[in-house]
């Protein structure tokens, strides 16, 4: 199961630099994650400022 970015994604890129796997870049309005990338370590989760990263269901 993949990691997902809501709305509340401010586009800081402190999650970029954490994925082991660059699953995470620059969407048109926000960060997106690959999900076919995301090895789903949480990396990226403990270092968003809004919350805006979760476990997808």
């Amino acid at each position: 199961m993949a990691r997902v970015i809501s709305s509340d994604c401010i586009s800081c890129g402190s999650c970029e630099g954490e994925c082991p796997v660059g699953a995470i870049s620059q969407g048109d309005s926000q960060f997106q994650i690959d999900e076919g990338a995301c090895i789903d370590c949480g990396a990226c989760e403990g270092v968003c400022p809004t919350g805006a990263i979760t476990a997808a269901d």
